[in-house]
């Protein structure tokens, strides 16, 4: 019987600055390459950003926005891997063929993706567990008619005092979300290690390099959220270069 040896544990390396600059480079270079691509699995979270708004806007189909939020999480790794596997594939010269590359996102649901994602699925419901607790304990006692149409409610000191609140809790639970997944999706679609070791080895590369990384996590959070005020159509965009530049930032922060 062969005898394989256990994966090599992955070394971190320092980042600065420049490492993100010439990551953006390559990222808008991959993106230019394969536009069409980029541009179709960006469309999967346009369609759900329009989804959620027309269930936010709709009379009676509120329900309809946990359902269609919770598809972010469960889908973002897998839609991810699309842009890593086309950077892949461009950085081995190898073809762009959509079939393959679909096969590849597809094939994923066998290895360790789908254990990251029901992570960030958890996540995403302890947080939204969390949100209604921080609505309850200020503003239990305000009486609500119809959020959609008024919001005066959120200008009373109490209603001032939970979004406040609740901005920093959500800041942080999303910073914690960024260390533990800025490098270890990329990782569990080139290597083979499970996903406890990808998000320990995340999460030690923003330790150690906390300025850049959490600077990196900053842009991406300004720049997702600029991509979404023109009816999400700057996603088209702003995914497909974060996506592809987030593939070569790992590829120089980890060896």
């Amino acid at each position: 019987m062969a005898i394989t040896s256990p994966p090599a544990v992955p070394e971190i390396n320092e980042v600065d600055a420049s490492d993100l600059r010439e990551s953006l480079v390559l990222g808008w270079r991959d993106f230019k390459r394969a536009p069409l691509l980029g541009l179709a699995f960006s469309a999967v979270y346009v369609l759900g950003g329009w989804l959620i708004f027309w269930a936010m806007t709709t009379k009676g189909q509120v329900w309809w926005t946990l359902p269609a939020s919770a598809g972010f999480p469960i889908l973002g790794p897998f839609i991810a891997c699309g842009f890593y596997e086309i950077s892949r594939r461009l950085e081995a010269d190898e073809p762009l063929v959509a079939g393959e590359i679909f096969g590849v996102i597809f094939r994923q649901k066998d290895r360790q993706i789908p254990a990251m994602a029901a992570v960030i699925v958890v996540y995403f419901l302890f947080w939204n567990f969390l949100s209604h607790m921080i609505f309850a304990l200020f503003l239990g006692n305000a009486t609500m008619t119809n959020v959609s149409s008024s919001i005066a409610v959120f200008l009373t000191p109490e209603g001032l005092t939970m979004l406040a609140f609740g901005t920093l809790v959500g800041a942080a639970f999303a910073t914690l979300l960024f260390c533990l997944t800025v490098v270890s999706l990329p990782m569990l679609l080139d290597r083979e290690v499970d996903f406890v070791t990808a998000m320990l080895t995340s999460f030690a590369l923003v330790r150690e390099n906390p300025r850049v990384m959490l600077g990196w996590g900053a842009l991406i959070a300004i720049c997702l959220f600029a991509g979404m005020i023109p009816a999400f159509l700057g996603l088209f965009i702003v995914l497909p270069l974060f996506g592809h530049a987030s593939w070569h930032l790992y590829r120089r922060a980890i060896t």
